[in-house]
């Protein structure tokens, strides 16, 4: 399946197309949706934290940076994992106005901070930022965590002032397209919906039960 960013009409006003950088945190498998979506468009570009096990604060926020200022028009930001944990000090740090470079960011089934000593790549990164986020955001949960990660999720998105998104990010995520098209504001032309089966379908309904109950 092919989704070219061609497939989205964007508003006059806005007569660029936004690189969109797609930032893992931990390695990806040749499936994985992030790879798929660089095959999908070549405005999607992944950028490489690396130190996957023992992450430094500093320099993923440098790299995240790097990747923003070497970008030729504005972006948007996908982070996966542990990586929003580099998108948030990056704004921290920067001190972003809101006309940055950065249109908006979908941050996907990012770790429990409210738990940090339950995953030991959290430590060199601190306590982590909890100001709004100066651009629109997406923060989508897969609810495949436990009950207290649900609820530290809610936080986060509460405190960022994201827009909580409960969704199955197996696959292609396609849906995550769909994302990024309000990020922009955009119409699309062609309707991208997820695939599921019977069995996912009905396990979905069941976790948006569960999430709306938090």
């Amino acid at each position: 399946m092919e989704i070219p960013m061609a497939n989205f009409h964007y508003p006059t006003a806005q007569d660029h197309t936004p690189l969109i950088l797609l930032v893992p945190g931990t390695p990806l498998a040749a499936g994985h949706w992030m790879n798929r979506w660089t095959r999908w468009s070549e405005h999607c570009r992944l950028v490489e934290l690396g130190q996957w096990d023992e992450p430094h604060r500093n320099t993923w926020v440098n790299k995240l940076n790097l990747a923003v200022r070497r970008a030729d028009r504005p972006v948007v930001i996908v982070t996966d994992d542990i990586a929003a944990l580099a998108l948030a000090w990056w704004a921290e740090f920067e001190a972003l106005g809101q006309d940055g470079p950065v249109l908006g960011a979908v941050i996907v089934n990012p770790p429990n901070v409210d738990l940090p000593g339950a995953d030991p790549r959290l430590a060199p990164f601190g306590a982590c930022p909890r100001q709004p986020l100066p651009f629109t955001s997406f923060l989508v949960s897969d609810l495949e965590g436990t009950l207290a990660h649900q609820r530290s999720i809610m936080r986060l998105a509460k405190d960022w002032g994201s827009c909580p998104v409960c969704d199955d990010t197996r696959g292609d995520w396609a849906q995550g397209w769909m994302l990024i098209q309000s990020v922009l504001g955009l119409s699309p032309s062609v309707a991208v919906k997820p695939e599921w089966t019977q069995a996912q379908n009905l396990a979905m309904r069941e976790a948006l039960r569960q999430w709306a109950a938090i």
